[in-house]
């Protein structure tokens, strides 16, 4: 039996740490019962977060450091402070913009990136909408099949009003009850974001303002069957690239990177059954889809972050765990990419081990 006592290591990822106060990981852990006397990490690699926390994580037991290491990302987006003086002139700094959402080498916003990408790729403005709407389709049928419900576990809270508890995805319920004919007749009216003048990048086709957790443990082979654990993934591989020297484009890294991983794992194409290409912006998958030329049907099969969200310290964990939930129901080997800022990729590669143990 797995309890926390047997935690070695907690690893967490978290990019918007303004106001949180010391150590967010080990507040983290602490919260959830695990002993004072286990390390804790907090990584901050804007949207990779959450997967180089698992990667580490994966590391450490790889080494023989660790035997069961808890791994993770965490981000309220909502709370993040806005500084500003109370009175007299001076300037209203957003912590979520500078800190998670501006490109620091081109100053410019993640959306004017995308906004570049879809010109050099001749993606429109439809395309990209048709893909939000299509995000929203695939998140709602998996949360009424259930597919979310093994994943989810409820969260209450109050902040000193009557206390509520969520246990579904909540970006989902605004929409669930919206005929998708309207929702998308609304998206089209939508004003661009990033550029007035043709601009094709919109609120409803970028990823939304997104506040959650997600943590996985990880244990040794060895361990596993020490404790007569089901396990359910193994860490096939993971890969760490710099493809692109333009940071501004950023958004097509994965599709240099992705053929890379799949062959550092030993695997073909033809094996890899389902991608997770993190849906920062719509023009992200669709760019990516196109320059790899994967079919659809296998790309964020249950949603991505444009029905699903965007904590950016917690995304990469969230879909992980995700693709995990894919692989209890479905048999197959699975590739999960994730670009950053820096037109820097990482990815992992899982292989279905839900039977094996």
């Amino acid at each position: 039996m797995l309890t926390k006592s047997l935690v070695q290591e907690v690893v967490f990822g978290n990019v918007l740490s303004a106001n949180l106060g010391q150590a967010p990981a080990r507040q983290a852990a602490l919260g959830a019962g695990i002993s004072n006397s286990v390390t804790c990490t907090t990584i901050n690699k804007v949207c990779a977060s959450g997967m180089k926390a698992v990667i580490l994580a994966a590391q450490s037991i790889q080494l023989g450091i660790n035997d069961v290491v808890v791994a993770g990302g965490m981000d309220s987006m909502s709370n993040t402070p806005k500084k500003g003086s109370r009175f007299g002139h001076d300037s209203l700094v957003d912590g979520m913009l500078k800190d998670g959402l501006w490109d620091v080498y081109n100053d410019c916003g993640m959306g004017s990136c995308a906004e570049l990408c879809a010109k050099k790729f001749e993606i429109t403005r439809e395309q990209q909408d048709d893909y939000a709407v299509q995000s929203f389709e695939r998140g709602i049928a998996a949360q009424e099949a259930g597919a979310f419900t093994w994943e989810n576990h409820p969260v209450s809270g109050g902040r000193g009003r009557p206390s509520t508890t969520v246990d579904k995805d909540e970006g989902l319920g605004k929409v669930i009850y919206v005929p998708f004919c309207l929702m998308l007749a609304k998206l089209r009216k939508l004003r661009p974001s990033f550029k007035d003048n043709g601009g094709t990048v919109t609120a409803a086709n970028a990823s939304s303002i997104s506040d959650s957790a997600a943590a996985l443990v990880l244990v040794s082979g060895e361990k596993a069957l020490q404790l007569g654990l089901q396990v359910i993934a193994k860490v096939k591989g993971y890969v760490r690239l710099k493809p692109c020297r333009n940071q501004s484009f950023f958004t097509t890294a994965p599709a240099l990177a992705i053929p890379k991983a799949i062959a550092h794992a030993g695997l073909e194409s033809s094996q890899v059954d389902y991608y997770e290409i993190n849906e920062a912006f719509a023009v992200v998958a669709l760019a990516n889809q196109k320059l790899l030329g994967i079919s659809p049907e296998k790309v964020n099969v249950n949603g991505g972050a444009l029905s699903l969200g965007h904590p950016l310290g917690c995304s990469e964990a969230r879909i992980i765990i995700t693709l995990l939930g894919i692989l209890k129901k479905r048999n197959g080997n699975m590739v999960w990419e994730e670009c950053v800022t820096e037109a820097e990729v990482l990815l992992l590669l899982f292989l279905n081990l839900f039977d094996a143990l």
